[in-house]
């Protein structure tokens, strides 16, 4: 049965990378005494994908892992069973299984994904940030530079932000909320936007100046043109 585990990760977890993040989870299915699936061959490992590498450094609401198991464990048990040995900064929220017509791995089907972005020292804007940020989203075109393996190639920013707004947190600081392309074909994070916006306002943000934070993860059950996402988790169903 093709399981889709939804996790969160928070506080000082944030700081321990993908491949860790890996080990991690392979002893705490262990330790929860779910009957994971193994590989064939002469070194049978765990099968086991994650939908999306977070980088290190971000929190994450939004963290989904696709694994294979051999019983009927509950929905709710296997929560339960897996937060009873996980450390502070990583809690399961789902465990759904996943209908063999939707069965496509979760990194396969990322499409876009929504941010929250914050700053450490709000004073690194410039007074004018809220009018700067309308004219820098009412652009026909955001032109930047990215940075590949292969080298460099200018890429349009604008259609690959989906959704991009500007508010405040409880305490009046300002808070962007961002929907953008990600996946294997356009991914765009967080940082390439706010460095296109600084450049267009006028002003450089410091090293470790953002505070981002990943909530979902969706695939696009539409079509490029017009898309439609839906989040990996409700692709699917609790059991």
């Amino acid at each position: 049965m093709k399981i889709r585990i939804k996790f969160r990760k928070y506080g000082v977890m944030k700081f321990i990378g993908h491949l860790d993040i890996m080990r991690y989870f392979q002893k705490a299915i262990r330790r929860a005494g779910i009957d994971i699936c193994y590989s064939a061959g002469f070194s049978p490992h765990m099968i086991m994908s994650f939908a999306s590498p977070l980088g290190v450094g971000l929190t994450s609401d939004g963290e989904y892992l696709d694994i294979e198991i051999g019983n009927e464990l509950s929905s709710a048990s296997a929560v339960h069973r897996l937060n009873a040995v996980m450390a502070e900064g990583v809690e399961v929220l789902s465990f759904r299984r996943i209908p063999d017509e939707k069965a496509s791995n979760a990194m396969s089907l990322v499409a876009a994904a929504d941010y929250e972005v914050r700053f450490r020292d709000p004073d690194v804007l410039p007074e004018n940030y809220a009018k700067a940020w309308d004219s820098f989203c009412s652009q026909d075109a955001i032109l930047i530079t990215k940075k590949t393996k292969k080298g460099e190639r200018e890429l349009d920013l604008k259609p690959l932000m989906y959704q991009a707004s500007l508010g405040q947190d409880a305490d009046g600081a300002p808070v962007i909320f961002l929907r953008l392309s990600s996946g294997s074909a356009d991914n765009v994070k967080p940082e390439l936007v706010l460095e296109a916006f600084g450049a267009h306002a006028g002003f450089s943000l410091p090293e470790f100046a953002l505070l981002i934070h990943r909530k979902e993860l969706y695939a696009n059950s539409g079509t490029a043109e017009e898309p439609h996402f839906v989040s990996l988790e409700a692709l699917g169903e609790e059991f």
